[in-house]
C-alpha cells in the first residue's frame, strides 16, 4: 500500500510539473476565446461547493477500487499500446460523483465518474477518466467555468439561483446533450451497473504509425441499469460505496471496453456533440474490479487522474477542454497535497 501511494504521488508530481506545457497547448488551441485559467476554474469550483482541506475540488466523493485490464487482439489493430498486449495490467479506480461537496446524496441526478490508472510494464501510466453521459456539456473551458458559476448557492436559500440556471441553459448550447441525457436517466442503483464514456476523443497510434480516431466506452457485464423514480426517492444518501463494496465481495464486476472509429468529418474536439450510430464499434479488452475500499488512505486516493497521462500509442486530440484538463488538474492536486 505504502509502494501504491508513493507511486501515486510522484505520478501526481509529474503531473504537476508538467502542467506548464499543457497549458501552453491550451492556450495555443483557444486563442480565439476569452482567456480562462485554471485558477479561475478552481477557484469558482471552491466558491460553488467550499474548500474541503486536503480533498478534491471536483467529483470529491468517491470510492477506491483495484483490478486488471486484459486487452484484446483487436485493440493491437489499431493501437500500439502495451494496453493491448494480452497480458492483463494492474489498474487502480475510483468512482467518483461528480461536484465538490463530499456529502452529495448519491441520489442527485449528477454524472457519475470513473477514474482509471493503467500500471504498464516499465513503470508506465496509461490514465483514463470518464463520465457515466455519452457527451460532455462545455465545448470550450469556458462554459464549464460558466456552469460551475451559475451552481453557486444563493446565501438566501442554500440552492442554486434557478434563474441563472435558466441563463445558463439559454446562453450555453453545449450543454443541452448532457442536461437531457440526465433529465431522462435517473441515476445507476451501483456503480458497477453504468457505463463511463470517455467523452472526449483520442488518436490510437499503431505500430505503422498510423492514427486512428477513436471515442471509448466501458460497457458493464452487469447492465447498464436505472433506479425507478420509487427507488431513487427510497434509497439513502450514500447508498453508491456500499453497492459497489458488496457487489466486489461477490467475484468481480466487469466492462466491456469498447472502441468507436471515427470517419472523417467526425467531431473530433468537441466533447458535446455526439459521432453517427453507425461507426463501427470494437471491443478491445475487459477490465475486472475486483475489490473496492473507502478512499481514505486507500491506493487511488493520492493519484491525480490527469487524462493526458499516456503511454505510448495513445495521444490527445486538440480538444480545448481535453487539453485544459491538465493544468487545472494539477492545481488542484498541489492544493489538496499541501492540505488546502
Amino acid at each position: 500500500m505504502l509502494k501504491s501511494a508513493r507511486r501515486g504521488l510522484l505520478g501526481g508530481l509529474l503531473v504537476a510539473a508538467g502542467a506548464m506545457l499543457a497549458a501552453g497547448a491550451y492556450r495555443a488551441s483557444a486563442a480565439a476565446e476569452t482567456e480562462v485559467s485554471p485558477q479561475s476554474v478552481v477557484e469558482a469550483l471552491e466558491g460553488t461547493y467550499g474548500v474541503h482541506p486536503g480533498q478534491r475540488r471536483n467529483h470529491t466523493k468517491g470510492t477506491c477500487a483495484l483490478g486488471e485490464f486484459v486487452g484484446e487482439r483487436e485493440g493491437a489493430r489499431y493501437s500500439r499500446s502495451a494496453l493491448f498486449s494480452g497480458r492483463a495490467v494492474p489498474v487502480v479506480a475510483r468512482f467518483s460523483l461528480a461536484g465538490g461537496d463530499p456529502n452529495a446524496s448519491d441520489a442527485e441526478k449528477s454524472p457519475r465518474g470513473l477514474g482509471l490508472e493503467f500500471r504498464l510494464p516499465g513503470d508506465h501510466l496509461q490514465h483514463m477518466t470518464m463520465l457515466n453521459t455519452p457527451t460532455f456539456f462545455a465545448a470550450m473551458p469556458k462554459t464549464f467555468l460558466d456552469k460551475i458559476l451559475a451552481l453557486k448557492p444563493d446565501p438566501a436559500t442554500g440552492k442554486p439561483d434557478p434563474k441563472k440556471l435558466a441563463a445558463f441553459a439559454a446562453m450555453d448550447r453545449d450543454s443541452a446533450g448532457q442536461a437531457k441525457f440526465l433529465a431522462e436517466r435517473n441515476p445507476p442503483p451501483s456503480y458497477a451497473s453504468t457505463a463511463y464514456y470517455g467523452i472526449h476523443t483520442f488518436k490510437f497510434i499503431g505500430r505503422d504509425d498510423a492514427t486512428t480516431l477513436v471515442r471509448w466506452r466501458f460497457v458493464p457485464q452487469d447492465g447498464d441499469l436505472a433506479l425507478t423514480d420509487a427507488e431513487l426517492a427510497s434509497r439513502p444518501a450514500n447508498f453508491l460505496e456500499r453497492a459497489l463494496l458488496e457487489r466486489t465481495a461477490r467475484g468481480p464486476a466487469r466492462w466491456d471496453m469498447v472502441v468507436t472509429i471515427g470517419r472523417p468529418g467526425d467531431a473530433e474536439d468537441d466533447p458535446t456533440v455526439a459521432w453517427p450510430s453507425d461507426r463501427k464499434d470494437v471491443k478491445v479488452g475487459t477490465l475486472a474490479i475486483t475489490a473496492a475500499m473507502p478512499q481514505a488512505h486507500a491506493a487511488c486516493e493520492p493519484i491525480n487522474y490527469d487524462p493526458l497521462v499516456m503511454a505510448d500509442g495513445i495521444a490527445p486530440t486538440s480538444d480545448p477542454v481535453l487539453l485544459f484538463r491538465s493544468p487545472s488538474y494539477a492545481l488542484s492536486f498541489v492544493k489538496r497535497i499541501q492540505g488546502q
